[in-house]
């Protein structure tokens, strides 16, 4: 059974940090491209960043210098650590695995106040 749980989502004033992780279980995670998206309300879903299962990251423009996608392949875990956050950055954040098949978390929820 495939599972992705997001963890790590708050409330944290503008200019803050934070950091999601999303521990994987069901596949064979290091195979797999792991990223992060994002969805505003009203908005749709988009990339945030994706790391492959070599280390190879890409990023969303709009968050180049300020947020770092890892991964822990012993642990199963991908992160993603966010720095300067602006209130544009509020978004329920989810979690994707994809190779062969594509999986999704539940997502986690940030809010950032100005």
């Amino acid at each position: 059974q495939v599972q992705l749980v997001e963890s790590g989502g708050g409330l944290v004033q503008a200019g803050g940090s934070l950091r999601l992780s999303c521990k994987a279980s069901g596949f064979i995670f290091n195979s797999y491209t792991m990223g992060w998206y994002r969805q505003a309300p009203g908005k749709q879903r988009e990339l945030v960043a994706t790391i492959t299962g070599g280390g190879s990251t890409n990023y969303a423009d709009s968050v180049k210098g300020r947020f770092t996608i890892s991964r822990d392949n012993a642990w199963n875990t991908v992160y993603l650590q966010m720095n300067s956050l602006k209130p544009e950055d509020t978004a329920v954040y989810y979690c994707k695995a994809q190779r062969y098949s594509t999986y999704w978390g539940q997502g986690t929820q940030v809010t950032v106040s100005s």
